[in-house]
């Protein structure tokens, strides 16, 4: 199917308004139930595209020149209208998630789920989640730029409403800050360095994974330490606040690892000067970084120091020291997984499907979180180096969750999609002795679809290039069978839950969000200029020099008024060679195609004067 962001983001927002926005009022939850995740999810559907995509602007003024948004948002009303309904939403969540003290409240609830140790306890309901805090930072984000744009427009108002409607975004803007500033400084706190030793079970998980090549241990173990020295040595000076105190990172036959554990780490340092509650409140996660963890906390830091936010003043002081901190820390991690999942000179560890944590644990979603950090890596580097066998990878992986092929009765893949894989969240026993708690991650299309979409801006081949666009267009299909096709959500997703068999199913926001980013991520992938190689370029300008000659040779043979029609096809001519000498860097095949017309408009006029002439 043909991928059409800009018409199916319009399409989500009014099956979201739909769902969302019943009898003049919000509606939070949705099958998942409520939480600090799951409504932050539900709000970031509307603003998230409304502050990453200009046509999609949600301030009147631009609202007034999109007919297809205003459309879509009528349902919220007109002009000042809806700029106040989605301000009076922004304060209801943070109503929601800001407790007596002034704090905000990162706790999971309905996603922390039972793993077979019973349901979890009240207390434990309450722990942070490092998905909270990712989805919280891109949430405050996010909403600093939608009042941000809404102010701008209401300074030139000088109606009561727009007066009232500047004051309730001044009273609500203290508080994005302030939440903002505590998810910055929980990932500061929940970011973990693993350093088992080689011998032990977790290190020896680790060589298994990066010893494709059946060499000694010592070798593997020399290599290993050799190779990640550059990251290692970074990771001992600029990694500090927060860390964990006894992180050793000289001995050589400790092996590493990086990323984000679940939650706050059980033996976090305390955030010096910060006198947040989150800065110095106790953690209970394991010092193990947890992949999907990892990737959306990735996600959410990218949202810090991405092109967007380079607006004055849109972090404060001490806002840009942690966004500093994060920076490092995100390239830090990128770095360290890019490197692993190509380790040693044979077959990469990455193509060992599927890929092995240092737990024990195995799982294709493993490999395809592993493929994201190699893929944004790539990104980031503009590199096309080992792209190839990246795209090889996302194929193999795509075929084995039944995205490319059908799936069977019993197939133990399905479980990639629904309920999703469930990862224990180890350390959560430790609250007044609960049971272990489980996090269901049910997002392997959307997370395919995406880094698909993102591979695609790289491509320097035309081959390359399809195979990734295919792949998308592919998972977009498989997504879209998923979307609930009756009731009031008819639109969003998805429809694997039981609840489909109710006649209104509740949508699942953590899937809904994501194909919301999958849909951004497209609008801006297909806004890029088309595959422009320097062999395109020289075939197009070839067959611009040998037009451009021959249109020389007929202006010579031109005798006739300055008026005439044949003097007006070689002007005609001319111009469109001027278009195509112009546009031949950018989109040498239209160039060429336009070359091409030119010859044979010129062929036409030759034979007719050789005609005539016999």
């Amino acid at each position: 199917m043909r991928i059409r962001p800009r018409q199916q983001l319009l399409d989500l927002w009014r099956a979201h308004l739909d769902t969302s926005y019943r009898d003049g009022k919000w509606v939070w939850g949705g099958r998942d139930g409520s939480n600090s995740v799951c409504d932050a999810e539900q709000l970031m559907c509307l603003l998230y595209p409304a502050t990453e995509l200009s046509s999609f602007a949600l301030d009147p003024e631009r609202i007034a020149t999109a007919e297809d948004v205003a459309w879509v948002m009528s349902v919220l009303g007109e002009d000042l209208q809806i700029g106040r309904l989605l301000v009076q939403a922004i304060e209801e969540f943070f109503d929601r998630y800001t407790d007596s003290e002034g704090e905000p409240i990162f706790a999971g609830g309905s996603y922390f789920r039972d793993v077979g140790q019973g349901e979890p306890t009240s207390e434990q309901r309450v722990l942070d989640v490092v998905d909270s805090y990712s989805m919280s930072l891109s949430l405050c984000i996010s909403v600093l730029r939608f009042v941000r744009g809404l102010q701008r427009y209401l300074s030139g108002e000088v109606r009561l409403e727009a007066e009232r409607l500047d004051k309730r975004i001044n009273a609500v803007t203290p508080r994005v800050q302030a939440r903002l500033t505590s998810a910055m400084t929980g990932l500061i706190r929940s970011f973990v360095i693993h350093t088992p030793h080689s011998s032990s079970p977790a290190g020896q998980e680790i060589l298994a994974l990066v010893n494709q090549t059946n060499a000694a241990p010592k070798d593997v173990v020399a290599n290993f330490s050799a190779t990640l020295e550059r990251i290692r040595v970074q990771a001992r000076n600029d990694i500090r606040t927060g860390q964990t105190p006894d992180t050793d990172l000289r001995d050589d036959n400790l092996l590493f690892e990086c990323g984000w554990s679940w939650g706050i780490d059980g033996r976090a340092a305390e955030v010096d000067g910060s006198p947040i509650r989150i800065a110095r409140q106790p953690g209970y996660a394991v010092t193990e970084p947890y992949l999907y963890f990892t990737l959306v906390a990735l996600d959410g830091v990218k949202d810090l120091y991405s092109q967007r936010t380079q607006e004055p003043d849109l972090l404060e002081g001490e806002q840009l020291a942690l966004a500093e901190s994060l920076k490092r820390r995100a390239e830090l991690t990128q770095r360290y997984w890019s490197t692993i999942s190509r380790f040693g000179t044979g077959r990469w560890p990455l193509e060992d499907l599927p890929w092995r944590t240092s737990d024990g644990k195995q799982s294709d979603y493993y490999s395809l979180a592993v493929t994201s950090f190699l893929i944004l890596d790539l990104l980031e580097r503009e590199s096309t180096t080992d792209l190839a066998r990246t795209v090889e990878v996302l194929k193999q992986l795509a075929q084995r969750a039944r995205i490319l092929n059908r799936e069977v009765p019993d197939d133990p893949a399905a479980i990639l999609h629904y309920p999703g894989i469930t990862l224990t969240l180890k350390g959560s026993q430790a609250v007044n002795a609960g049971p272990l708690l489980g996090y269901h991650v049910a997002d392997f299309t959307t997370l395919l679809l995406k880094r698909s979409l993102e591979a695609a801006r790289l491509a320097r081949d035309v081959d390359t290039r399809e195979q990734l666009f295919d792949l998308a267009a592919t998972a977009m299909e498989h997504m879209q069978d998923r979307a609930i096709s009756h009731g009031r959500s008819s639109g969003l997703w998805d429809n694997l839950a039981p609840t489909d068999s109710e006649s209104d199913p509740a949508p699942s926001w953590f899937l809904t969000e994501r194909m919301m980013e999958c849909l951004v991520v497209a609008h801006s992938t297909f806004s890029r200029p088309p595959l422009a190689t320097s062999t395109m370029e020289n075939a197009a300008m070839g067959k611009i020099s040998e037009a451009d000659h021959l249109l020389n040779q007929e202006f010579l043979q031109i005798s006739d008024a300055a008026y005439s029609p044949r003097r007006k096809e070689l002007e005609a001519i001319e111009q469109a060679l001027d278009r195509a000498r112009d546009i031949s860097s950018k989109r040498p095949h239209t160039a060429e195609s336009l070359a091409a017309d030119a010859l044979l408009r010129l062929n036409s006029l030759a034979y007719a004067r050789e005609d005539a002439t016999r």
